[in-house]
């Protein structure tokens, strides 16, 4: 008997062992909820306590120090592999969690590592497409662009052809009145000189309507600085002139400032001289005192310095 329990208290020992590892090996008889070390030690760590008890009341003295021993080297032997194949289980289980979590960061680091590559390739196919599409753009503003230059051109290019065709139209339309005028304005700038005005004014007393004479003085080739310069030189072949006087005249004959100023530069005039002339003349004609004919010859145009060298000249 006392070998029946000591068999019994062995196999409730192992099972609390085995159960406090998997307590589902030892209780798959009992509900899932009770499936837990709680009840493995409820149920077989009463039952090895209540089987070795029964096996120390039965077992006959002689044989009580041999049986303890050999139940305690059991157990300690028991206990032992328990303890490896919890140590075993452990190490295993303790792999097994570490291998997961390796491929779970693999696959986390992966994943990001792909989000990280779509993200930049989408940004390089955004900016593929960008500058694509400012290119095409572009290509396009440049061709309308291109179309407008070549309409205006056209149109620019058919403006001066109708504007050529409608020059040529009336210098074929030249009336007799303008023909005869032409030919009379070229007469007179033959032998003399005008400005553009002077000419104009000069046809027109001649009879001609302002149409025609301005027509015909247009139509002739003249450059009027050069008829400016010689009208300059034809007043100082006759008469004395200060360099503003000249213009002032000039500019009274018709000619723009500009003009009447370019003839007077150009030519090789003696101020001072032209001032003898001209205060020789005042005292030829009237008297004057001394400050009075350089007085005069200052309202002529001028300096202080050449109407002073002037009446020092004719000794007044």
């Amino acid at each position: 008997m006392d070998d029946f329990f000591l068999i019994l208290s062995l196999i409730s020992f192992l099972a609390f062992v085995i159960g406090m590892i998997k307590p589902g090996i030892v209780l798959s008889w009992s509900p899932e909820a009770k499936r837990k070390r709680k009840y493995v030690v409820i149920y077989f760590g009463t039952a090895t306590v209540a089987f070795f008890i029964l096996f120390g009341i039965t077992t006959p003295p002689t044989k009580e120090i041999a049986v303890k021993s050999e139940v305690l080297e059991t157990e300690e032997q028991a206990e032992e592999e328990a303890k490896n194949e919890a140590e075993e289980q452990a190490k295993k289980e303790d792999e097994e969690q570490a291998k997961i979590d390796a491929e779970e960061q693999a696959k986390k680091e992966a994943e990001e590592q792909a989000k990280k590559e779509a993200e930049e390739q989408a940004k390089i196919e955004a900016e593929e497409q960008a500058k694509k599409d400012a290119e095409e753009q572009a290509k396009i503003e440049a061709e309308e662009q291109a179309k407008i230059e070549a309409e205006e051109q056209a149109k620019k290019e058919a403006e001066e052809q109708a504007k050529k065709e409608a020059e040529e139209a009336a210098k074929n339309a030249e009336t007799m009145a303008q023909t005869q005028a032409v030919q009379m304005a070229q007469d007179y700038l033959n032998y003399t000189s005008f400005s553009r005005p002077g000419l104009i004014a000069q046809l027109e007393y001649e009879g001609f309507g302002n149409a025609d004479a301005t027509y015909a003085v247009d139509k002739l080739q003249v450059d009027w600085q050069a008829q400016a310069v010689q009208t300059a030189q034809d007043y100082l072949d006759y008469s004395a002139f200060s360099r503003t006087g000249l213009i002032q005249q000039l500019e009274f004959e018709g000619f723009s400032n500009a003009d009447a100023t370019y003839a007077v530069d150009n030519l090789q005039v003696d101020w001072r001289a032209q001032a003898v002339i001209m205060a020789q003349d005042y005292l030829d004609y009237t008297a004057f005192s001394r400050s009075g004919l350089i007085q005069q010859l200052e309202f002529e145009g001028f300096s202080n310095e050449d109407a002073t060298y002037a009446v020092d000249e004719v000794g007044l």
